[in-house]
């Protein structure tokens, strides 16, 4: 099975990008070089299993978002991704308009910084 280390790579970049950091911020965060960083999220490098989660950690993401483009945070609770798998794509896409509005509206202070 062959796995697509360029889209997860773009995912990365993307987070981290959302996030404001900088190839060289991010890089000093997980302890490996920028030229490291940037080779994973041209999917040229393929990443340890703990640098992996490393990074989801640093970028605050579900390594399912990583793998299949699944969940964008860690702290989705369970019940609310359970109960939107029982929705049709309307009200998945209602669901997600609300959660950008109530960002929005009150942004995470400590998230931010």
């Amino acid at each position: 099975m062959d796995f697509d280390y360029t889209t997860m790579g773009n995912r990365i970049r993307l987070r981290r990008k959302e996030l404001h950091l900088t190839q060289s911020d991010f890089s000093k965060k997980l302890g490996i070089s920028q030229n490291h960083i940037s080779a994973i999220e041209c999917g040229t490098q393929h990443l340890s299993f703990e640098l992996f989660i490393s990074i989801c950690d640093t970028l605050h993401i579900n390594p399912d978002y990583l793998i299949n483009g699944c969940t964008h945070t860690t702290n989705t609770p369970l019940q609310i991704m359970n109960s939107l798998n029982l929705c049709d794509k309307s009200c998945i896409e209602l669901a997600r308009r609300f959660a950008e509005l109530l960002v929005e509206l009150y942004p995470n202070e400590d998230k931010q910084k």
